[in-house]
């Protein structure tokens, strides 16, 4: 089983850099940081005609977290940088798919 070591967010924006969206990036997940910044300037020149400003960073993904990060964290500011980072939320969530049906039994 490979480990992730970064993910490659990247964002598209509006003129004024106020609508901004995440984009799909051919590869996203890399096994080390330095794959990710190398692949970096190449998935944003493959996504410059999908939004008018495109930005992207690689986020380091802790191994001990891997399996827990659920939320990516970014913000992009007036001058065009973007701030982002893997969150765990803490909170968890729970479903059971199976649902019993009733029985004849009735209550009384």
């Amino acid at each position: 089983m490979e480990h992730i070591a970064a993910l490659l967010l990247v964002i598209g924006c509006s003129d004024t850099m106020t609508e901004c969206r995440e984009l799909s990036a051919p590869v996203s997940v890399f096994e080390t940081f330095e794959a990710c910044t190398a692949e970096r300037p190449f998935a944003l020149g493959d996504l410059q005609g999908q939004a008018r400003h495109v930005v992207g960073e690689c986020l380091v993904v802790d191994p001990a977290l891997e399996d827990d990060y659920d939320q990516i964290v970014w913000n992009v500011r007036p001058d065009g940088s973007l701030d982002a980072s893997l969150k765990v939320s803490g909170m968890l969530v729970a479903s059971n798919g199976a649902r019993p049906e009733k029985d004849s039994l009735q209550q009384q």
